[in-house]
């Protein structure tokens, strides 16, 4: 079953077209990474395909329901978003942050279950801040807050996942196992993930798709192993990329 398909749709933010007459199929398991140039309108699009930019045209599906019919509630069950960069709105601790997460699974006017706060310390001990539970967040790094956000992410259970630049601020170990974990997590339960990536090797390591947004509403898309070569990218980018075979993998480097 296709969990968002997205058909013939037109974003843009501004004078700037985004995408033009773009048709998408998120399916459970798949791993997505959207890449192009900065300002070239990457967010503008994962946020549309969350439903919280207006389209030009097309139409976004949840299943079979219309994205624009659906409450507030009922995306917030089936979409988890991670933002770029989170504003800290008001004083709150690392715990009552993860539990934000579990707020569309739990009834008006009623708290918090056990097995509300048992996910939220799963997840906490997941990214490794089981001890953090009563700090307050603007008394942590920015590492430490990007693991607070993807633990608070993963405690929504959502069949849809949506992260923009979801390694900011994560040094090299956390960059990758963190990653690693999360996306292994999300093709287990059968999850779709869209990112938003800066890192083409990140994208092409952890991916099964990528979406390459060229300007002027021109994309491609498809397999990475099909998608991921020296033309595509250097076009992209414009810039010269190189491939480079190590082993079994490999990565791209700029000329």
């Amino acid at each position: 079953m296709t969990l968002l398909s997205a058909e013939g749709i037109e974003a843009s933010i501004g004078k700037r077209v985004v995408c033009r007459d773009l048709n998408l199929s998120l399916e459970p398991g798949g791993v997505w990474s959207i890449l192009g140039r900065n300002g070239i309108g990457k967010t503008t699009l994962l946020l549309t395909l969350a439903g919280l930019r207006p389209l030009n045209r097309g139409h976004i599906r949840l299943g079979r329901d219309p994205l624009d019919q659906l409450t507030r509630r009922s995306r917030a069950q089936k979409i988890g978003l991670l933002f770029q960069n989170p504003e800290i709105q008001f004083p709150t601790t690392v715990n009552e942050t993860v539990m934000n997460g579990r707020h569309p699974w739990i009834q008006r006017w009623r708290d918090s279950s056990e097995h509300d706060q048992s996910i939220a310390e799963r997840e906490l001990n997941r990214v490794g801040l089981q001890d953090f539970g009563s700090r307050d967040l603007s008394s942590l790094s920015g590492g430490e807050r990007r693991r607070v956000e993807l633990a608070a992410l993963a405690a929504q259970e959502t069949e849809l996942v949506f992260m923009d630049e979801p390694v900011n601020h994560l040094d090299l170990h956390f960059q990758t196992q963190l990653l690693k974990e999360f996306l292994a997590e999300c093709r287990a339960k059968a999850r779709a993930v869209v990112m938003v990536m800066h890192d083409v090797n990140l994208a092409t390591r952890f991916s099964d798709h990528l979406l390459l947004l060229y300007g002027e509403g021109e994309t491609r898309q498809g397999p990475v192993e099909l998608i991921a070569n020296e033309e595509n990218l250097s076009r992209l980018y414009q810039h010269q990329l190189h491939r480079y075979q190590a082993g079994d993998t490999y990565f791209f480097y700029p000329a």
